[in-house]
């Protein structure tokens, strides 16, 4: 949310008003301006939530729940640094695999004109 926010309150009052001038109805605006400009933004809270979700997704072997976090507390428990890395590494892969993947969707959806260079 806070990235939504970023990005569209960030937007140039320049553009906004441009928008304006040339009869855009609020919700055109909204979809046809807005939005657009403020898409890197928004996706890069959501690449950085979803990163931060799979971290904390192992942390659910701390109530049950199993999953590479099962390895990595066992391995603390047992003071056995290959199960640590047992769940770790995976865990580590799959993030950089959703980081990646958010990389290549925004690639994909963001306009050829917002893309950085």
């Amino acid at each position: 949310m806070r990235n939504t926010h970023a990005g569209i309150t960030g937007i140039a009052p320049s553009l906004q008003e441009a928008a304006e001038a040339i009869g855009l109805p609020p919700r055109a605006r909204l979809w046809r301006i807005e939005l657009p400009l403020a898409l890197p933004m928004i996706l890069a809270g959501i690449k950085t939530a979803a990163v931060i979700n799979v971290g904390a997704a192992t942390l659910g072997a701390l109530i049950g729940a199993g999953g590479y976090g099962q390895p990595i507390l066992t391995g603390i428990r047992l003071d056995d640094t290959a199960l640590i890395l047992e769940g770790a590494i995976p865990a580590a892969l799959f993030a950089l695999g959703v980081q990646w993947g958010f990389e290549r969707a925004e690639r994909a959806v963001v306009p050829r004109g917002l893309k950085p260079r």
